[in-house]
């Protein structure tokens, strides 16, 4: 089958007939997993395939081929494919069709990118960290809280290509929001990668809220009146987590602020002020982590401190106890020897006696040690 048959199967945009085998191949795989958000109803990567032109979306009665056809031939619009973890072989014709340079396939196929921002020709590839807040009800020593994904984009003159790996940080809300502002969306390839870049960024800002409420929670619980009792764990998860968003928010900075003050061809300048924008909603973002993470490392000196006074305080009664013990156990020791000549062995009133200077010496170390503050 040549290209353009194997991307119109693949994006399902074809005409009647196009409709027809997409019937034809949804009855021959019962085993697509639709509960999978990101993924197309014939189970393919493909999530959306839409040309725009003046910032309107345009339907084309043929496929990708025919859509990116009618945008050169034309010199107007773009054609916008969205990909959910494509594999090598699903990837092939999109790449061969937009001229993408194999470094970038190999990085949006395989992931595990950190954010960054690099040049091929008149095509640039965009790498974005993803983050989701995980709910939980109760915060563990091993709750997940923050969980990562990437969208990498390709934008060119008259394309963009979004592939995103992960179940969260879907792009579908985005598209319509852009498509209910036509005007932005006119401007080209570079709205989108600016509307993706600030999807991205409002999401770290809106993760950073949520995980301050567990930190304020950890935070209670450790200046509590038994704070001391605290798992330690769950001040070192928060901190684990808090470290992924670390990751994934502060790289992002040399990228955004490249295509907000440096010349490139395919971002025009009016949108770069845009972007100098998402870079300050960063700067936002990158700064609360940093104090979130100052923050715990206060906290977990606190908790620290509390466990080395209540430690304290724990063997300042031990030693107290056993000072007051020590004092029948040394006279009962005396006078456990058994020597036929000892003071008061044979008199009446020894025992008595004896039993008496025990209690007065033991009642005066409990009351000198509870006015210590010891007991």
């Amino acid at each position: 089958m040549s290209m353009a048959g194997n991307l119109r199967k693949v994006t399902g945009l074809g005409r009647v007939g196009g409709l027809r085998r997409v019937a034809r191949l949804t009855r021959r795989r019962p085993r697509v997993d639709l509960s999978h958000p990101a993924r197309s109803p014939l189970g393919s990567s493909v999530v959306n395939c839409v040309m725009y032109q003046d910032g309107v979306r345009v339907p084309v009665g043929g496929g990708l081929v025919d859509a990116v056809n009618h945008v050169r031939r034309n010199r107007g619009g773009f054609v916008w494919l969205g990909l959910h973890e494509p594999t090598d072989a699903e990837f092939a014709d999109v790449a061969e069709l937009f001229d993408l340079h194999p470094l970038a396939v190999e990085d949006a196929v395989e992931a595990h990118q950190r954010p960054k921002l690099e040049r091929y020709g008149d095509t640039l590839f965009a790498v974005f960290k993803t983050v989701c807040y995980v709910e939980h009800e109760e915060l563990t020593a091993t709750s997940e809280v923050v969980d990562t994904g990437e969208i990498m984009a390709f934008v060119g003159r008259d394309f963009v290509v979004t592939v995103r790996h992960g179940r969260h940080g879907s792009l579908g809300p985005l598209r319509e929001e852009l498509e209910a502002d036509p005007a932005q969306l006119a401007k080209g390839p570079a709205a989108v990668l600016h509307a993706v870049a600030d999807h991205v960024v409002d999401d770290y800002l809106s993760v950073t809220e949520s995980v301050q409420g567990d930190i304020d929670q950890v935070e209670t619980a450790v200046f509590a009146t038994d704070g001391a009792r605290v798992d330690p764990g769950r001040i070192y998860q928060l901190k684990r987590e808090l470290l992924e968003l670390k990751r994934a928010a502060v790289p992002l900075s040399r990228p955004l602020e490249e295509l907000a003050t440096r010349p490139i061809r395919v971002i025009a300048p009016e949108i770069q002020a845009y972007f100098r924008d998402v870079s300050d909603h960063l700067l936002r973002a990158t700064e609360q982590i940093a104090s979130f993470d100052e923050l715990l490392n206060s906290i977990l000196q606190a908790h620290l401190a509390q466990v080395t006074v209540a430690q304290n305080e724990d063997m300042r009664k031990i030693t107290s106890w056993a000072a007051v013990i020590a004092v029948p156990t040394m006279v009962c020791g005396m006078y456990g020897m058994n020597f036929d000549h000892m003071p008061e062995l044979h008199w009446t009133f020894g025992y008595p006696l004896v039993l008496a200077v025990i209690s007065v010496a033991c009642l005066a170390l409990y009351r000198g040690f509870r006015r210590n503050g010891w007991l």
